[in-house]
């Protein structure tokens, strides 16, 4: 059984930001591709569960970055299941340069939604198809909450748009890094990059849903939280570090 995954990436310019520097979204684009490849081949990707009517969705995504690769650079990502948590499965991510350096690592939390009615789903026979990487090394625990910030807190509202939708008809889980960004601000992401992001994924937005972003700063310590009606959708945070 494939216990591992991996690919290698050429940073293109639509990879970046306005910076040149891997941009958050795009690190979590390619989580999400890698975790589908590594599925497909082990037997329970996309195509595969839509014939029980069930997807794979996120719950929580946690990335640290050590160091930020830049146009034209190649990354090596390498990724690997660990044993299923009662009805989540954690997903671990290793982030390297050429040379086999670490660039920096991720977590995520994977559950099974009934694309129908659009609730959770136990494991069930998918959990037989992960193979036994207990004898693997996680780079990190699993993916943290997010912490609350004092800081000055300014309000954003957001309509999801087409760009904003993936294939299970709701907004993606890679355009909240997007979200987040715009809310901290052109001046904040020029200065900085993100060294950690944290998103809790509490409830999907579906189209139509108007968000208000709720966005606070202390320090390098952010928070950017969305609700629909006082209901809260998601918590994204983590800590900034300067650019290099």
């Amino acid at each position: 059984m494939l216990k591992t995954y991996q690919e290698e990436l050429i940073l293109r310019t639509c990879n970046c930001d306005f910076q040149g520097t891997w941009r958050p979204s795009a690190i979590l684009e390619t989580m999400q591709e890698a975790a589908g490849a590594h599925s497909h081949l082990l037997g329970c990707g996309r195509d595969a569960l839509l014939k029980n009517n069930t997807v794979w969705v996120l719950t929580r995504s946690e990335v640290q970055m050590q160091e930020y690769p830049r146009i034209l650079d190649r990354v090596i990502v390498e990724t690997f299941p660990m044993p299923n948590r009662r009805w989540f499965f954690p997903r671990y991510y290793l982030f390297k340069n050429e040379e086999g350096k670490i660039l920096g690592h991720a977590g995520t939390l994977w559950a099974l939604l009934d694309i129908n009615t659009r609730k959770m789903l136990p494991p069930g026979d998918v959990a037989a198809l992960i193979p036994d990487n207990s004898d693997l090394i996680a780079p990190m625990g699993l993916p943290a909450t997010v912490d609350a910030v004092d800081g000055a807190e300014k309000m954003i509202h957001r309509l999801p748009c087409y760009t904003d939708l993936d294939v299970n008809q709701h907004v993606n889980n890679t355009r909240y890094a997007d979200w987040a960004c715009d809310a901290l601000g052109i001046d904040t992401m020029r200065e900085n990059c993100l060294e950690s992001l944290i998103i809790n994924y509490n409830a999907e937005i579906l189209p139509n849903q108007e968000i208000t972003l709720h966005a606070s700063r202390s320090g390098n310590f952010y928070r950017v939280a969305g609700y629909h009606e006082d209901k809260l959708h998601f918590e994204l945070g983590g800590k900034l570090m300067p650019r290099k």
